[in-house]
């Protein structure tokens, strides 16, 4: 399945991020959760985003956090070398959105949730 790193994890179950973490587990993805809390959802650690941790065989990069809070990312998210990043609503980044795609990485505005629930993640 598709090893997703999900940007602006959460441990708070009220949250998008921690919802969508559940759902791609359950439907057999693997997750590294990323953010700049501590904590640990569907049963992974979640990697501090200030760390710039190394992971390989990214498929996708969902994100969950908005443009402001990642503009120091960028860099890092393009790196990772997914094949896709997903921008959840709230999470539109324009900048992120170009430079990606100048590196020949697929950028899609949509949501998780959705896209796992209709069967076309």
């Amino acid at each position: 399945m598709k090893k997703t790193v999900v940007i602006g994890a959460s441990t708070n179950p009220s949250r998008y991020s921690y919802a969508a973490s559940h759902s791609l587990t359950d439907h057999g993805h693997e997750i590294v959760p990323i953010s700049i809390k501590k904590g640990s959802v569907a049963g992974k650690d979640i990697l501090n985003i200030q760390d710039r941790p190394e992971i390989d065989d990214v498929d996708t990069v969902t994100m969950y956090v908005g443009y402001r809070n990642i503009i120091a990312y960028h860099d890092y998210i393009v790196s990772l070398k997914p094949e896709r990043i997903i921008f959840n609503p709230g999470s539109e980044n324009p900048e992120l959105k170009k430079l990606a795609q100048s590196d020949g990485i697929e950028t899609i505005e949509a949501c998780t949730l959705v896209m796992l629930s209709v069967g076309n993640y």
